[in-house]
């Protein structure tokens, strides 16, 4: 008995010994400065925070768009006579798109939080300001009554996309979706407490609602929740006491929804990451960079129609997309009913194209961010073209604690030009106009005397359920005043990748495709 006593009391002191030697051996080293040789996030050495850096997670409703160089503009005839996509080639960087346009439940969503949030504060002019244009739907010498009532209110139209938005009220829209999602988000992670915040912001906060920058910067004071007062809080201050709010250097937070670019919706529309053909290497698969054929449309060429579906299959010969055949037809014969859609269809109706994304081509047009110009060519970037870009910064005039406006934002306000004098990329604040009217360009706009084109005239694109065939070509672009909508725009968002072009994520490299088939409604 005692010869197994000490027996037992050697093996455990053993164990304890090769413990301790296996946790000085494998002990975590920390991750340490090339530049300074001090460790990141050691309480010793001031605890730096350094989050891994990792893959920019795809936020609710967003697919991943890998980035690329393609031809930009028109791809067939010109026969409206405009000549206002000149093909050009360009690059895009990579960046998340929606899944489908935005759906009336969704813009419903949005209703719902902002009569919760301000219409009980008194507040009622934001509400009234998001509203759509459900008139849009009215024609004089047509019977389409019903739909101004029930097409954005009644169940059976929740996931048909929203229309009688104007660009104003998409861009608005976004804002409010890039907070509650990064809302959401950190209520998930344990940094605001639900329950309080909730119940406070749907009890008539006003202008004390959650705004993403407001946050990051200090002036939105929320009840932080469980895990950022606990000890397994990962972020620590310099005494490594637990930090309770989040900074945009620690990547918890999503980046902002915005409306896509004319340049990216149209990369997007095409998805020709289909047309490229893959290798499996030792590293993985690899595209070989060859477009075999130039896109009408924003599915892949398939047959002499392209309009069709042209596999054989139950499907074959049936439209791809929700669009006007011609004069009179929007939808067939009864029995056939070419698109089964009288007006839009549900949102992930027909097939997505190689991305994908559904309705990019027909359905409803939609807006985009630039602002119109006729000539496209006149010294625009190669890489992310845009126009529309206001240059802007904080406004302190307030000063701290007093940096947001009446709907809980951040103030912002433009740069002056007098302090951009010695700058060398750009010297006025106020891009949007940029090049009209001097000597390279020669091109002047007289809104309303020369030319319906002003800085408020915004791009939409993809072509709609009463539209012909030629404006379902993702080249194709027309505009609208910002303020303004019609029975046949909607819209969808878009938000900017950040890191390596090609994603480090596995589902994001490979793009998210579903299955080609033709969705029942």
């Amino acid at each position: 008995m005692h010869l197994l006593k000490t027996t037992r009391n050697f093996v455990f002191l053993l164990a304890v010994a090769g413990s301790v030697a296996s946790c000085s051996v494998f002990k975590k080293k920390k991750e340490k400065s090339t530049a300074t040789g001090w460790n990141y996030n050691d309480r010793d050495q001031g605890n730096f925070t350094v989050a891994k850096p990792k893959d920019v997670a795809t936020a609710p409703g967003l697919v991943f768009v890998q980035g690329g160089t393609f031809t930009m503009g028109a791809a067939q005839e010109d026969v409206m006579g405009d000549w206002n996509n000149i093909p050009r080639r360009v690059t895009i960087n990579s960046f998340f798109i929606d899944k489908t346009e935005v759906a009336n439940v969704h813009y419903k969503e949005y209703l719902y939080w902002l009569e919760n949030v301000f219409g009980q504060a008194g507040m009622d002019s934001v509400v009234d300001q998001a509203k759509p244009d459900t008139l849009v739907w009215r024609s004089e010498l047509a019977f389409n009554e019903p739909y101004v009532e029930y097409y954005f209110r009644h169940p059976s139209y929740n996931y048909y996309p929203v229309v009688g938005v104007s660009w104003k009220q998409a861009t608005e829209y976004c804002i409010w979706r890039t907070d509650r999602v990064n809302e959401i988000e950190l209520m998930k992670k344990g940094f605001l407490d639900p329950r309080n915040q909730i119940k406070k912001e749907l009890n008539g906060a006003g202008q004390e609602n959650f705004n993403t920058k407001a946050y990051l910067m200090g002036e939105y004071q929320a009840t932080p929740g469980q895990k950022a007062t606990s000890r397994n809080n990962p972020l620590k201050d310099a005494q490594g006491r637990p930090r309770t709010t989040v900074k945009l250097e620690d990547g918890m937070t999503f980046g902002d929804y915005r409306l896509p670019t004319e340049a990216e919706w149209e990369y997007a529309a095409y998805g020709y990451i289909m047309q490229n053909p893959q290798k499996k290497t030792k590293k993985g698969t690899r595209g070989e960079e060859v477009i075999s054929n130039k896109q009408i449309y924003a599915w892949k060429n398939d047959g002499f129609d392209n309009l069709r579906y042209t596999k054989k299959s139950a499907f074959q010969g049936a439209f791809l997309a929700n669009f006007k055949r011609g004069s009179g037809d929007n939808m067939g014969v009864a029995g056939g009913l070419n698109d089964n859609a009288a007006i839009p269809a549900e949102v992930t109706s027909f097939i997505p194209n190689g991305f994908g994304i559904y309705n990019m081509s027909g359905n409803v047009n939609e807006w985009v961010a630039d602002v119109y110009r006729p000539i496209t060519t006149a010294g625009d970037d190669d890489f992310n073209p845009y126009r529309g870009n206001v240059f802007q910064k904080v406004d302190v005039t307030g000063g701290a604690g007093n940096l947001r406006d009446e709907k809980g934002r951040i103030k912002m306000v433009p740069e002056e030009d007098s302090a951009l004098r010695n700058r060398r990329n750009y010297q006025k604040s106020y891009a949007v106009n940029y090049l009209d009217g001097d000597s390279t360009s020669n091109v002047f706009y007289g809104y309303g005397v020369t030319t319906l084109i002003s800085d408020k005239s915004k791009v939409y694109k993809g072509g709609s359920w009463n539209d012909r065939a030629y404006w379902l070509a993702p080249g194709a672009r027309r505009f609208l005043e910002e303020d303004l909508s019609t029975s046949t725009l909607g819209f969808r968002c878009a938000m900017s990748h950040f890191g390596a072009a090609e994603s480090t994520s596995r589902k994001a490299q490979n793009g998210t495709f579903f299955p080609a088939r033709r969705n029942k409604r």
